[in-house]
């Protein structure tokens, strides 16, 4: 085509060179950067040739024309769009493109669908920062912002390369080539569209099909279609639910019942227990009031333990039912999932509730210890525990009696009975009452044996000279043993007087200067004594006293004859008090008093 023109005239009579020229364009008329229409003329090696109708053939790289399998897709005679990137080179060839005739067709086509609104198609091609990267119409690609991807946060951007989705195009810059779309845009006005036929179909009562949108502690949220409902928690079953996520998961397709709907607020409140009958209509005809029960256990709290009898249906065992002891806690008898046997004690089917007994399946210990003891009878337990006002007994099993500090001693004043006892001993008490109604026992100790002060102003009348023993020394004076239990005050001036100072063990002679009967008090002297000769009368009982048995009670139950608590008590004494001697110098008698009524079986 570029070689020379004849000018010899065609049959005509016009030469081919007029014709040439005037059956092609002139190259003035192209510009470069214009599309243009062309045919395929030829495809060899790297290039293809196109004819666009003017003197010089367009030349295109082979490249150009490779499909996404990686093929040639060219033949002669395909016509093709191109855009014009030069004129002519230096060879005489006009440089074409159809790449870029085809990048700006897409561009074109693009901007006219973002002016109209349209929707543009896409595949997701890979994760770049901040959202996708999507391939749309030729190749061009596109960014989709996490934000954009879908109605809620995509945790898992990776799981939708590869998918093909509608698009809406929100922002375009040809010059810059970037393009934004949005996917939640179009799903927002799917739900906008669906919500408003879902709404004006609902209503109260219906049943409906939704799925699990999400789970929270308090309940699930169901999807209806286009506006979520709220599956609370205790309306999903007529039992016990501790999380949602025990019944539901995301995605779960669930049939519910519109409990309320406020068609203002769009709120809607949804129930699935309300589609079946609630099991407590026929509870009172299946559970009456005594019948013997088998459920398994729920739950554990501080109060007690829930029961499930069947599905949706519980009782409660509180804890002071479980044991004739009282348990502390009721982990301490019964645990999670356990099956328990117990009775039924009071339906409330209004309120739905049940209580169940645990202990009424055993023998009631109180009223084994009605039968076996009677007020009077000397018992022998265990110290089961200790208080600031006394110390409880262990009887029998279940059934725990109290020793009242001020029942512990008739001439001891004491403050803490943990200096006398401690967890575990084992002593005897007299049964002093017994109260059914509340079902607490009275124990005493110092009722095994006779009260001293009934003989104490007789044997010790005012004036009466006595020798005793110092037990200790205080701020008030000193302290002195009369006879074993008996104690009289020498006061701090009485101690000043004698010029001396007294001894813990010292014996010496004192006077009764003053005894308080109400009080329970005696006062000594101790001046001018020197030459005062001791009351024999006194002398001799103090000696009496030191040496006294004390005679065994009948014991109930849970011991035999012999020794008392008494013995106990005045052991307990004895190393908080040492016994006293007896004035000649010898020893007072401190062995057990048990020991000389062993056998003995007289009662007091």
């Amino acid at each position: 085509m570029n070689g020379e023109m004849t000018s010899e005239p065609s049959a005509g009579g016009e030469s081919f060179a007029s014709l040439f020229e005037s059956a092609v364009e002139p190259m003035d008329s192209l510009k470069e950067g214009e599309i243009i229409s062309g045919k395929v003329v030829k495809v060899s090696g790297d290039n293809v040739v196109v004819d666009v109708g003017y003197k010089s053939e367009g030349m295109i790289a082979t490249s150009e024309f490779i499909d996404g399998a990686g093929e040639i897709r060219v033949s002669v005679g395909d016509q093709v769009d191109v855009l014009v990137e030069a004129k002519e080179t230096d060879d005489g060839i006009l440089l074409l493109s159809k790449e870029k005739a085809d990048r700006f067709k897409v561009w074109d086509e693009i901007s006219d669908a973002c002016e109209q609104n349209e929707l543009i198609k896409g595949t997701v091609t890979a994760r770049v920062k901040g959202g996708l990267s999507v391939a749309i119409r030729g190749g061009v690609k596109a960014f989709l912002p996490g934000s954009q991807v879908d109605l809620r946060p995509v945790r898992n951007l990776d799981k939708m390369i590869g998918q093909m989705f509608d698009f809406k195009v929100i922002k375009f810059n040809k010059k810059r080539g970037n393009i934004v779309l949005s996917r939640r845009v179009l799903l927002e006005q799917e739900r906008d569209q669906l919500k408003a036929s879902t709404l004006q179909n609902l209503e109260e009562n219906q049943v409906v099909t939704g799925t699990i949108k999400n789970i929270t502690e308090y309940g699930a949220f169901v999807d209806l279609g286009g506006i979520d409902g709220l599956l609370h928690i205790t309306d999903m079953s007529w039992g016990r639910v501790n999380h949602p996520s025990e019944v539901f998961s995301v995605g779960n397709e669930v049939t519910v019942k519109v409990l309320k709907y406020n068609s203002e607020t769009e709120r809607v409140s949804l129930g699935l227990k309300q589609i079946t009958d609630d099991p407590w209509s026929e509870v009172a005809a299946r559970y009456p009031t005594g019948t013997k029960v088998t459920g398994k256990v729920v739950s554990l709290a501080d109060y007690g333990a829930f029961i499930e009898m069947e599905q949706g249906v519980e009782g409660l065992i509180h804890v002071s039912e479980m044991s004739w002891t009282k348990p502390k806690h009721p982990s301490k008898l019964l645990e999670e999932g356990q099956e328990v046997t117990c009775l039924v004690l009071d339906v409330d089917t209004e309120a739905k509730r049940i209580s169940l007994g645990l202990k009424q399946l055993e023998q009631d210990p109180w009223e084994a210890f009605t039968q076996a003891y009677n007020p009077g009878d000397v018992i022998r337990g265990v110290v089961r525990s200790i208080t600031e006002y006394g110390v409880f007994v262990g009887i029998s099993d279940g059934v725990d009696g109290m020793v009242h500090k001020s029942d512990l001693s008739w001439t001891q004043r004491i403050n803490n009975p943990a200096d006398l006892y401690q967890k575990g001993d084992e002593v005897e008490a007299i049964i002093l009452s017994v109260n059914n109604e509340d079902r607490k026992v009275s124990l005493g100790i110092k009722q095994l044996y006779e009260d001293p002060w009934n003989h104490i102003p007789d044997h010790y009348p005012e004036g009466t000279v006595i020798e005793v023993r110092v037990i200790s020394i205080s701020e008030d004076g000193a302290f002195a043993e009369i006879e074993r239990g008996v104690e009289g005050l020498i006061s701090v001036e009485e101690v000043h007087a004698t010029g001396h100072t007294l001894e813990p063990e010292q014996k010496l002679k004192a006077r009764v200067s003053r005894l308080d009967e109400e009080a329970r008090t005696i006062v000594l002297a101790i001046r001018d004594l020197q030459e005062q000769v001791v009351d024999p009368k006194a002398t001799e009982y103090q000696k009496k006293a030191a040496t006294a048995k004390v005679p065994a009670r009948q014991v109930g139950p849970s011991g035999g004859g012999g020794a008392t608590l008494g013995d106990v008590l005045k052991a307990k004494l004895d190393s908080v008090v040492p016994s006293a001697q007896a004035s000649d110098g010898a020893e007072a008698d401190a062995g057990d008093p048990g020991e000389a009524n062993e056998g003995d079986e007289s009662q007091s």
